[in-house]
């Protein structure tokens, strides 16, 4: 099974993909746990292109686009689709639906470019995705208390409302994949919606 893990910053992914990866594991499955942009050398290279702030040009909508595409080709390639063939479980901190949230309803790139990119390079969605939802300002709240930010958590809150709004409609059109989980309540709490859905699978 390949589950991935969608949400604005601070929203609490880490935490819950890792009990999920702990609560696997100790009922004997082998797992995966990956993140994008990243997962491989090549592909953390990449990822930190994409997130340092420290650039001598502003990096241009479609270039970012393009980059995290670079990365998921990589990671689908040498991460995701050998360990799934090996019958493993792959838990993935964002996919293709970050894509849609962050560069198309975010920076208002077409949906259409984002397609011809999946069309062309994406070879499998996930079975499964969560999609920690909790308001902006309490997730960049919880992302500013864990130290310096990176390219996006630097992101004006207007920016991330319009993260938010694609992820809502991502839910909307896509509700047997994605399940809302609420992160505003405690990591406990999220676990166990969580631990609700894959129990029903």
């Amino acid at each position: 099974m390949f589950i991935s893990f969608e949400g604005t910053e601070g929203v609490g992914k880490t935490t819950l993909i890792q009990r999920i990866y702990a609560h696997l594991e100790q009922q004997g499955k082998q797992v995966v746990l990956t993140r994008e942009p990243g997962g491989t050398p090549m592909a953390e290279q990449i990822r930190s292109l994409l997130l340092s702030v420290n650039h001598e040009e502003s990096m241009c909508n479609d270039t970012e686009l393009l980059l995290m595409y670079a990365a998921r080709a990589q990671h689908l390639a040498q991460v995701i689709e050998p360990a799934l063939t090996q019958g493993q479980t792959v838990l993935c901190d964002r996919f293709t639906d970050a894509s849609f949230a962050y560069q198309c309803a975010g920076r208002g790139l077409s949906q259409e470019k984002l397609e011809l990119l999946n069309d062309n390079f994406v070879s499998r969605m996930p079975n499964f995705t969560f999609w920690l939802d909790a308001p902006i300002d309490i997730g960049m709240n919880r992302a500013r208390e864990r130290g310096a930010l990176d390219r996006f958590e630097q992101e004006k809150f207007s920016f991330f409302e319009k993260v938010r709004s694609g992820y809502e409609q991502l839910w909307q059109k896509y509700p047997e994949r994605i399940k809302r989980l609420d992160a505003t309540q405690t990591p406990d709490q999220v676990f166990a919606q969580a631990l609700a859905y894959l129990d029903a699978v």
